[in-house]
């Protein structure tokens, strides 16, 4: 990306990055860790032309979430957490990596975009 004189990086973390989840601490860290490197890496790279962003969704019904979603209290303690009042779907992840690596986000960098239906937002 360097020698190219421009690039995009969109690393993937997690709301869990934002938040305390009980028995999740390793996982909340590590995704706090990636928001952290995401902005030192904008900083440090933006004089090569290259953006660096991250996506952090929440709960999405893809099949490694599939067993707790399943379990009717675990997702409805999910859902009451999420404002909008629902699980996302993972286009709506795709959607925000494809704007992220467009030039329409040429002057994006070192965001880390949450794709949570709110949750952080309480």
């Amino acid at each position: 990306m360097i020698k190219q004189g421009s690039g995009r990086i969109i690393n993937m973390s997690s709301q869990a990055g934002f938040i305390a989840l009980d028995d999740e601490s390793i996982y909340c860290m590590t995704k706090a860790a990636i928001n952290h490197l995401t902005k030192n890496l904008a900083s440090e790279w933006a004089k090569y032309n290259i953006n660096v962003n991250a996506v952090a969704p929440t709960f999405i019904e893809t099949p490694g979430t599939k067993p707790w979603l399943d379990d009717k209290d675990f997702r409805q303690g999910v859902l009451d957490r999420i404002p909008l009042g629902r699980i996302g779907k993972p286009m709506e992840v795709a959607g925000a990596v494809v704007f992220l690596a467009s030039d329409a986000a040429s002057l994006i960098t070192g965001d880390i975009m949450l794709i949570d239906g709110g949750w952080t937002t309480r």
